[in-house]
């Protein structure tokens, strides 16, 4: 309030005063400013995005060197898009079309188109546009975490007391899920599966209610792979890995034992991997990871280091989010990105079932090198939003109140 007594402004010369074009121009020079990135998770992106690409073209430059110039493309065109989603994604989301709702929709007709199109490696994963092919059920990783992000936001405080407020997430989630496995995959919709069950029970649930969706879902799956012939197989193989014959299904996870076991504490060098030679099946895709054993040795353990520090950091930035959906979705795109690394390494090492799903940022593909930067971009823009601090080391009250995480 101006008071009555106060002495009336000095009148400024009318000649100094800046033109209102200028005012206006420096008025919206000043509403657009780039955010602050986390360093750390940038970094590890960016260092991963390199060193894939340095693998890429050493697992398959003997054969052709066109993975790695498609590598290339790819990495560049996600680097670009996780440049955008960094600054941009807060602001895009309020559109209508990026509604999760609506994303969530487009992801859907995307996995039903799939299912018509023709059959590759007893598959149906991808649309062949001629010029690229894309994968929808990389695409639904992403959709399926902000969607039920959304979901759980505004029962936030709920789920504990009414389990009701869990069917409408799990109806919408078992529904993607289900679109996925039409397409003969099962890699992809347990790691959904679990990340899903993860956000439930950081948003609230109660741990007997997740344990029990868990375990249902665990008999869905064993179900799964003994219904189905090559499944059961890949199983049987896995429990019983000694019994190798040259035609077994066993084959790719032999060869890669002896493309890790071979590499020894130093490795064989770069580019001097001898297994990739038409003896270690899919190794620029789902087993790069055993090619950079043989290369580089226990030096790979600088992988593992990396994947474990992202989802450590991923977890801290997420319990000081601002805001519930923010946290979960920090939460859900971390954890998917890390499952899966660790998933695909357990692999190679014979710690788990062969599958074929792939290395982020080290395995070639399109869509999903694409995916995994996406996921970077969205993940700093709300970290960089709620002006996260560089250390994780503060007061977690507020949150705890909100979430179990």
């Amino acid at each position: 309030m101006v008071s009555l007594f106060s002495k009336p402004p000095k009148r400024r010369n009318t000649f100094m005063q800046t033109p209102a074009s200028l005012v206006g121009r420096n008025q919206s020079r000043k509403k657009w400013q780039p955010l602050k990135l986390d360093g750390t998770i940038a970094l590890i992106s960016f260092i991963f995005v390199l060193t894939g690409l340095l693998f890429t073209y050493s697992s398959s430059a003997f054969e052709t060197t066109q993975y790695v110039k498609r590598q290339l493309i790819f990495d560049i065109a996600g680097l670009i898009a996780a440049g955008f989603l960094s600054q941009m994604y807060t602001r895009i989301q309020r559109m209508k079309i990026f509604r999760p709702i609506n994303l969530l929709m487009i992801t859907w007709v995307l996995l039903i188109i799939v299912l018509f199109t023709r059959e590759q490696a007893n598959t149906h994963r991808w649309i062949d546009l001629g010029f690229i092919k894309i994968q929808p059920s990389e695409i639904a990783k992403v959709t399926l975490v902000i969607y039920i992000a959304d979901c759980l936001d505004k029962v936030s405080g709920k789920l504990a007391k009414n389990w009701r407020a869990m069917i409408h997430p799990i109806i919408m989630a078992g529904i993607t899920i289900l679109l996925v496995l039409a397409e003969k995959d099962l890699g992809i919709p347990a790691l959904m599966g679990v990340v899903f069950l993860a956000m439930l029970f950081v948003a609230g649930a109660k741990w007997w209610h997740v344990a029990g969706m868990g375990g249902m879902a665990v008999v869905a799956g064993v179900v799964q792979m003994l219904v189905v012939p090559y499944r059961r197989a890949r199983l049987f193989s896995f429990l019983h890995i000694g019994n190798y014959t040259d035609n077994s299904t066993n084959y790719q996870v032999m060869q890669s034992f002896m493309a890790v076991g071979s590499g020894g504490w130093l490795g064989k060098g770069l580019g001097n991997s001898e297994l990739k030679m038409q003896y270690l099946p899919a190794a620029h895709t789902d087993f790069i990871f055993s090619v950079m054993c043989e290369e580089v040795g226990l030096f790979v353990l600088l992988v593992v280091f990396g994947f474990t520090w992202l989802l450590i950091r991923g977890v801290m930035l997420a319990r000081i989010a601002k805001s519930t959906f923010n946290s979960l979705v920090i939460f859900g795109l971390t954890l998917t990105l890390c499952a899966q690394a660790f998933f695909n390494m357990s692999m190679a090492i014979g710690l788990a079932p062969t599958k074929g799903i792939a290395l982020p940022f080290f395995s070639y593909g399109g869509t999903s090198v694409v995916m995994t930067l996406v996921m970077i971009g969205i993940i700093l823009n709300l970290v960089a939003v709620d002006n996260a601090p560089a250390t994780a080391r503060e007061d977690f009250t507020y949150y705890k109140n909100r979430n179990r995480l």
